[in-house]
């Protein structure tokens, strides 16, 4: 029986947009696709904005009853005490963040996060009731040293270690050589590593969560290539950067079926 996974446009801003910024670009893009007649039960749409944007955006989610989804770009893997500077996954519970980023390579590369450091991550934020955005991907230099799918599969593995993936999660592969290069990758090359990690997925919590699992691209994703990768089997959405701080271009993408017919 085919599983049908609803695919997941997801916008991470980085350090972009204070909470005045964050506000004016949700609402409109809240009304964008409105106006659009986007159906969000077609394509789910959430954004990733600084810590210091979540309540606002919170508020005005809550208040307008808005049907866009948000989460952080981070947690710590403690819950409380002496961490200057860190933020718990109970602050993201508490501010009905569906969703966290987590081992994005930016926080791998720039912070030093290890496998260990991100499964403390996955797991802190399953005890907070929050969905885990868990990036994997490869470098220019372990791409030719190690091939297609081999540094995003083990990374993955050691994300999952003892993890229950039942209680949720969400897979990016962000080829790190694609990312802010203006090159993303092939749809076919984004499709061979999801398929490998659909792979290992099966192999650590069986086949039918793996299949329900959605497992995103990201990487120079625009308007104009997402339909290229929505038409592969094993991609169910993208993990957007730079794109998704351009309305119109966001909006654009989140609406890859019916602008391009894909």
């Amino acid at each position: 029986m085919a599983v049908t996974r609803t695919p997941f446009i997801a916008g991470n801003w980085k350090m972009n947009l204070d909470h005045l910024q964050a506000i004016a670009f949700v609402q409109k893009l809240a009304w964008n696709l409105s106006d659009a007649k986007h159906d969000f039960a077609d394509a789910e749409v959430a954004v990733f904005p600084p810590f210091t944007d979540l309540r606002s955006v919170q508020t005005l989610v809550a208040a307008d009853d808005l049907p866009v989804k948000y989460g952080a770009q981070d947690l710590s893997a403690k819950d409380s005490g002496a961490y200057t500077g860190e933020v718990s996954g109970a602050f993201l519970s508490k501010l009905d963040c569906a969703y966290v980023i987590i081992g994005h390579s930016e926080r791998r590369t720039m912070h030093a996060e290890t496998d260990e450091v991100v499964n403390a991550k996955v797991v802190a934020a399953h005890r907070h009731g929050l969905v885990p955005v868990l990036c994997v991907g490869e470098t220019a230099e372990d791409l030719e040293q190690h091939g297609a799918s081999a540094v995003p599969v083990a990374q993955l593995r050691g994300a999952l270690e003892g993890v229950d993936v039942s209680k949720g999660l969400v897979v990016a592969y962000e080829p790190v050589w694609a990312i802010g290069s203006g090159q993303a990758a092939t749809p076919e090359q984004a499709q061979q590593v999801a398929a490998a990690l659909r792979g290992v997925l099966a192999e650590i919590a069986g086949a039918d969560l793996a299949a329900s699992t959605r497992i995103l691209y990201g990487g120079s994703v625009k308007a104009a290539n997402i339909a290229a990768f929505m038409r592969e089997p094993d991609v169910d959405g993208a993990l957007v950067g730079g794109a998704s701080l351009d309305l119109d271009e966001f909006s654009s993408i989140v609406r890859f079926k019916k602008h391009v017919g894909a």
